[in-house]
């Protein structure tokens, strides 16, 4: 299976812009590094245009859900990530790729059991949101298993700058083995 159709309208070779807002003030994020961790994302995928990374208190990720997907509210999500559909094939002006928005309230709550740390958690949750709008998903095991493959290079190229560390999860529900790589139940 190959990567995902790039986003209408977008250049390949031109530098992606990431605008961020900490619109939060619950737990502490460093924005830039996470918009420079989106912006690496981007560029590794050879994708221009503009991202907005946004983090937000679990309220506000909360009305997010609903408002977007149906979602009765009951449980606060740790990152949605709307893609923006360009239609202009060659647009004038700059190329709006979507927007990433992260709850890092939820991401220190869940970060024990999921990737280990809050720092990793972040990490995790920003390259996940990205490739979404890229176009990844995990709608069935085959995409689960690619969207996830290239999460953890991501990771190990832009984050940890080698492999990923033990008790290093991507998924909810993974068991990690003594290596710190992750099995379904």
């Amino acid at each position: 299976m190959g990567d995902p159709p790039s986003p209408r309208g977008v250049s390949v070779g031109a530098t992606p812009v990431v605008i961020v807002d900490d619109a939060q003030d619950e737990i502490q994020v460093d924005a830039p590094r996470w918009a420079g961790l989106a912006e690496a994302v981007l560029a590794a995928h050879g994708h221009a245009g503009e991202l907005t990374l946004t983090f937000v208190d679990r309220e506000e990720i909360t009305a997010l859900k609903v408002e977007h997907f149906g979602d009765p509210g009951e449980h606060p999500t740790d990152v949605l990530a709307f893609p923006l559909d360009v239609a202009d094939p060659d647009p004038v002006g700059p190329v709006l790729l979507g927007d990433v928005v992260v709850c890092p309230s939820v991401a220190a709550e869940q970060c024990a059991d999921h990737a280990g740390t809050l720092d990793d958690e972040l990490a995790l949750l920003v390259v996940h949101g990205v490739l979404h709008v890229l176009g990844f998903d995990h709608d069935d095991a085959s995409a689960t298993e690619r969207m996830r493959a290239v999460e953890r290079e991501l990771l190990e190229r832009h984050h940890w700058g080698g492999p990923a560390p033990a008790g290093f999860r991507q998924g909810h529900g993974d068991e990690v083995d003594g290596s710190g790589t992750e099995g379904r139940r």
